[in-house]
C-alpha cells in the first residue's frame, strides 16, 4: 500500500497505475490495515477507559459504524481520483483518502479495544461506494467535489451525532470521534476552495437515505 506521500504524487502515474494502486487499496482496506499518515492515534496517552459490559457494546457498536464509514470513505475517494480529469482535484481526493487512512485504523484500535469485530459486509460496502465515486468522478471534477463537500458535511453530522451517543466515560472514543469530525470538516472545506458545485437536492437527499440503511445494517452486522 503506497504511503501517503507516495500517493500524494499519485498525478504522475499512468492510467493503468492508478487502477492498480486502486486495487491495492481495496484489499489493504477490506483485508489487512492500511498506513495513513502516520498521526498520533488520539486515544493512544489517554487513561483507559472502565466501561460496564453494555457500555462497551454501545460504543464498540458506534465505532463499527465509524469504521465502515472510513471504508467508504477510502472507496470513494479512489473511485472519485480514478476518473478525476485534473491532476489538482486528484491530489486533493488523494490527501484527504489518506487523512481517511488515519481514521480507519483508529476505529480499528478502539474496536479491539472495546472487543468488538468489523463489519461483515465490508467487501460490499467498498465496491458499492467505489462504483458510487467512480461515477461521480466520471460526471466532472466540479460535481465529483461537490459530491465530497456534501458527503464530508453528511458525516461530520454523522460524528456529531455519536458524541451525543458514545458514554461519556469512553473518552478514548471519544477522542477518535471528535478528531474525526475535524478533519470531515476541513476536507469538506478543501473541496469548496478547490471548486465543488452545490448538487441538486435531491441527491443529498438520496445520500442520507443509503447512508441510513448503510449505518443502520453496519450497526449490527
Amino acid at each position: 500500500m503506497p504511503s501517503g506521500e507516495s500517493r500524494g504524487k499519485a498525478r504522475q502515474l499512468s492510467p493503468l497505475d492508478h487502477l492498480i494502486s486502486a486495487a491495492q487499496t481495496a484489499l489493504t482496506t477490506i483485508a489487512s490495515t492500511p498506513v495513513g499518515t502516520g498521526r498520533t492515534d488520539p486515544a493512544r496517552d489517554l487513561k483507559a477507559d472502565v466501561l460496564n459490559d453494555a457500555q462497551k457494546r454501545e460504543s464498540a457498536g458506534l465505532m463499527r459504524v465509524n469504521h465502515v464509514g472510513e471504508v467508504c470513505a477510502q472507496a470513494l475517494y479512489e473511485g472519485q481520483a480514478l476518473t478525476a480529469r485534473d491532476g489538482r482535484v486528484r491530489d486533493a481526493l488523494i490527501q484527504a483518502a489518506a487523512e481517511e487512512q488515519d481514521h480507519l485504523i483508529w476505529c480499528e484500535n478502539r474496536l479491539k479495544d472495546l472487543g468488538g469485530r468489523k463489519s461483515l459486509l465490508n467487501p460490499l460496502w467498498y465496491f458499492g461506494a467505489f462504483g458510487m465515486g467512480a461515477l461521480a468522478g466520471w460526471a466532472g471534477d466540479r460535481w465529483s467535489l461537490g459530491f465530497l463537500k456534501e458527503t464530508e458535511h453528511q458525516v461530520e453530522a454523522h460524528l456529531e451525532s455519536h458524541l451525543d451517543r458514545l458514554p461519556q466515560e469512553d473518552l478514548r472514543s471519544r477522542a477518535v470521534v471528535k478528531q474525526m469530525k475535524e478533519d470531515e470538516h476541513k476536507h469538506a472545506e478543501t473541496a469548496k476552495k478547490v471548486g465543488a458545485t452545490e448538487l441538486p437536492w435531491p441527491v443529498p437527499a438520496l445520500m442520507r437515505r443509503v447512508s441510513r440503511v448503510m449505518t443502520g445494517t453496519a450497526r449490527w452486522v
